[in-house]
């Protein structure tokens, strides 16, 4: 099943690209450099971070993911402690080992922000729960200097009044990131423009998800 619902993303992914071939507005201009190793996660729980995971694939970028990493997963770096997934609890380790063997510290990191009750509480979090998570998560990332790239794709359907489930995610990870990436679905109301603006935070906002590989690629350019 697993499979067959990432088989679908990837199709939706795709004829969504072959509909807009052409998009604008996708410069290098202000948009910040990071670098390798990644790793990738969710702020809520969201399917959305299988989208991220998927785009990163396409654009070449090799990452960990881990759905609900710890301080202590992501200090232990690269392999993530070689902890399995289990119930509530999912792990993958695509890092090119010969460039950057176990333990090596992450220097970046991808954030998906989307709540979903569903997923939140497959993991057995609720969304204070989850909240506080993410500020020990950030406040280490903060410390230790790894770059936080917030990305919000998931439109309208991941977004809400203030103080909703979603809103709440994004006031956990958005004001707290180095570099934002949204769709404009996201950002209908200004919201990520304002906090990049209050913050001095780069954003880039693009029309698409698959527009996100263009973006990851210039963003982990060597």
């Amino acid at each position: 099943m697993k499979m067959l619902r990432r088989f679908g993303l990837i199709l939706r992914l795709v004829v969504g690209f072959l509909l807009c071939l052409s998009v604008s507005g996708l410069t290098e201009t202000d948009i910040p450099k990071a670098q390798l190793p990644v790793l990738t996660t969710s702020a809520g729980q969201s399917p959305d971070v299988t989208t991220v995971n998927i785009v990163a694939e396409e654009a070449g970028i090799k990452y960990d993911y881990c759905d609900v990493p710890t301080v202590e997963l992501i200090e232990a770096g690269v392999g993530l402690a070689g902890k399995e997934s289990g119930p509530g609890f999912h792990v993958e380790v695509h890092t090119d080992l010969e460039k950057f063997p176990e333990g090596t510290s992450y220097k970046t990191a991808i954030f998906a922000i989307g709540a979903s009750l569903k997923g939140m509480g497959a993991s057995g979090l609720t969304v204070d729960k989850e909240v506080k998570r993410l500020k020990e998560i950030i406040d280490y990332c903060k410390e230790k200097k790894i770059f936080i790239i917030g990305v919000h794709i998931g439109g309208q359907s991941k977004r809400g009044a203030p103080g909703s489930d979603n809103e709440k995610m994004i006031d956990a990870v958005a004001p707290s990131a180095d570099y934002l990436i949204v769709t404009g679905d996201s950002n209908k109301d200004g919201r990520f423009d304002k906090i990049a603006k209050e913050k001095e935070i780069p954003l880039t906002q693009i029309k698409y998800a698959l527009d996100l590989v263009d973006i990851l690629k210039q963003v982990f350019q060597e």
